[in-house]
C-alpha cells in the first residue's frame, strides 16, 4: 500500500485512534458496511429482538399459555383506582 491511503493509516496508528494498521482498516471496513446498509446499526439489532420477543409473547398469549390482564384488573388487585394515578 502506498501513497496518500498509506499516509493516512500511518497517521491513525501515529495518532493513537488505532494500534494497528489492521485495526484501522477493519474499523474503515465497518463503517463503509454501515453506509451501504450492509451491517445492521446497534439501534437496528435492540429493535430486531424487540419484535422477535413480542412475536414470541403474541404466540404464547395465542396459544393459551399467557394471559394479559387489563389495567383496570391491576388497579382493582392493587386496591388503587385511577384517581390515586393523579
Amino acid at each position: 500500500m502506498d501513497g496518500a491511503v498509506a499516509n493516512i493509516l500511518d497517521r491513525l496508528v501515529a495518532d493513537g485512534y488505532f494500534k494497528t494498521k489492521t485495526e484501522a482498516l477493519r474499523a474503515g471496513i465497518l463503517q463503509l458496511g454501515r453506509e451501504y446498509r450492509l451491517v445492521k446499526s446497534k439501534q437496528d439489532e435492540i429493535d430486531d429482538l424487540v419484535v422477535k420477543k413480542m412475536l414470541k409473547i403474541q404466540a404464547e398469549i395465542d396459544a393459551g399459555r399467557m394471559k394479559t390482564v387489563s389495567f383496570d384488573e391491576v388497579l382493582k388487585k392493587s386496591g388503587l383506582s385511577r384517581r390515586d394515578l393523579r
